[in-house]
Order: C-alpha cells, then sequence, then structure tokens
C-alpha cells in the first residue's frame, strides 16, 4: 500500500470518527419527547423513585446523604460511544436549608459530556450526586459547571463513611440499566435547565432562587422531597 492509499484511509477514517460523534451529539441534543410541563412532572417522578430504590437497596449510605447540602438525581442518563464517548440527560437537585434543615423545591438540570477513551456500545444510567460542599454547591447554582474542574468529584461507594468523603464535592452514585465500556462522569457539564423549570414553576426563575426557597415543589416532587424531609431533614 503506498503512502498516499494510507494517508487517504487515515483521512476517511478521522472522518467517520468524528461525523459519528456529531451524530451522537445531534441525537442527545434531540429531546426525546416534545418539552411539556407533564413530561418534566414525570421526569421529578422518574428521579424520586430512583432516589427511593437507590437508598432501599443501600447504594447510597445514609450518613452521607445525611451530610449532603443538596442531591441532584440523574434518571436515565444516555451515554453512547464510538472511540468517543457522549452523555445526556436532565433531572432535579434539591438543596436543604441551613435554617430549617427541610429540602428546597426541585431546580431543574442537564448533563452533557464528551470523554475520550476506548469506548463502545450504548447505555441508560441513573445517576445520584450528593454535593458535599458550599463550593460543589455554589458551582452549580452559578450556571454551567464541570465536574472536574468546577467541583472536584469523587465516585460514590456504597461501604463509604460521612468522614471518609471529607474534601469531595460531589459524590457520584450510578445505576447502570445497559452496558457500555468506558469512563465516568468526569468532565460532564452540568447547568440549570431554565425552560424547564420556566414550565414547572410558571415564571423565570433561577436554579439559586428556586433552591433557596422562593418556590413550592410541583406535585411531581412531592415523593422525593418528602422522602429526604423525613430521613434527613437535619444535618
Amino acid at each position: 500500500m503506498s503512502k498516499c492509499d494510507i494517508r487517504q484511509r487515515a483521512y476517511a477514517n478521522t472522518r467517520l470518527r468524528f461525523g459519528l460523534v456529531a451524530l451522537c451529539l445531534v441525537l442527545l441534543g434531540l429531546p426525546v419527547w416534545p418539552a411539556s410541563k407533564d413530561k418534566d412532572e414525570q421526569t421529578l417522578r422518574n428521579a424520586g423513585n430512583v432516589l427511593q430504590q437507590m437508598l432501599s437497596d443501600q447504594n447510597i449510605p445514609s450518613d452521607v446523604i445525611a451530610k449532603a447540602d443538596c442531591v441532584l438525581v440523574l434518571p436515565a442518563v444516555k451515554k453512547f460511544g464510538f472511540g468517543i464517548g457522549a452523555s445526556g440527560g436532565r433531572g432535579p437537585m434539591v438543596c436543604r436549608s441551613a435554617a430549617t434543615g427541610k429540602w428546597s423545591a426541585p431546580a431543574m438540570y442537564s448533563i452533557s459530556g464528551v470523554s475520550a477513551g476506548l469506548q463502545a456500545g450504548g447505555s441508560s444510567s441513573d445517576y445520584v450526586l450528593l454535593i458535599m460542599s458550599d463550593k460543589g454547591e455554589n458551582a452549580l447554582l452559578n450556571g454551567k459547571s464541570q465536574l472536574g474542574r468546577d467541583a472536584t468529584a469523587a465516585a460514590g461507594l456504597s461501604g463509604a463513611s460521612a468522614a471518609s468523603v471529607t474534601g469531595n464535592d460531589v459524590q457520584c452514585y450510578k445505576r447502570a440499566k445497559g452496558f457500555f465500556a468506558g469512563v465516568s462522569l468526569g468532565g460532564a457539564l452540568l447547568e440549570p435547565d431554565n425552560d424547564a423549570n420556566q414550565r414547572l414553576y410558571g415564571k423565570s426563575m433561577s436554579a439559586q432562587e428556586i433552591v433557596q426557597g422562593k418556590a413550592l415543589p410541583p406535585s411531581g416532587a412531592q415523593g422525593m422531597v418528602s422522602l429526604l424531609d423525613s430521613r434527613y431533614a437535619k444535618h
């Protein structure tokens, strides 16, 4: 094979690779269903179910979540890979009131990201992120943030204790529904889903306004908020 043929083949492989990545990103950018308040409410209910199940299965240590400042649940995060992986999804974040210990109404967030590595296949996974520090909370409330850069993120272990996670801004817990060979959420981008928040609350509200007690939980979030209030209402 001539050098010219080798260069042409390498060029073709590069175009194919980036074409597949672009396709994944486009697909992840498209909603699975038309956006509506009913669908947002369903996402809230799904998040509540995920949290309930992961707590019931003892995947998340009680003493760790009892120390969390905020809880972000991302049900059915989609991840695809072919040399480069892409991920996308959304879910609610609630925060604990420093004054009362009660949990706030949820602010909806979206997650997206690209990670390098040898990856193949696709998956749908549930994630629960525990925000353990003021730095982590502020990073998420201030807009788009990157895990690992704006807030340190560590893999959550079912047997971890509150003392063992000291110094980590975010603890990440995952429940996989499908097969995926690749890396974790490191490098993923999180940002408030302002459109969903406006649909849920009927007006434009920032994530900070929502979790600081300026909104009442929508009906779909009652299960999640009640669960946290009943078990983890105080530090």
